[in-house]
């Protein structure tokens, strides 16, 4: 196992220890996967891409090390050039 500190947002925020991919792996090249396209058997279009990992590391190994507070966002109203927090202006367009 090669750990690293790694900083998740979901499902909430946290520092997580997770695993990484073997940097002189042969198959992956230290990428940890590739990338694999696939069609419709049909029309033979394509269809979409599916991750393929590789078999040196383990992507769903990860321990919470630290959960960290949500910080609450604060809304400013909003105010267009001419100072109304409305976005509407009475006067007339020069």
């Amino acid at each position: 196992m090669r750990p690293r500190i790694h900083y998740a947002t979901w499902p909430r925020p946290a520092l997580i220890l997770t695993d990484t991919p073997r940097p002189d792996c042969p198959d992956c090249r230290g990428e940890g996967g590739w990338n694999r396209d696939y069609g419709d058997h049909e029309t033979g279009e394509y269809a979409g891409t599916e991750w393929d990992p590789c078999t040196c590391w383990d992507e769903n190994r990860s321990w919470t090390l630290l959960p960290l507070p949500r910080i609450p966002r604060r809304r400013q109203p909003y105010t267009d050039p001419w100072g109304t927090t409305g976005g509407y202006s009475d006067e007339p367009p020069f």
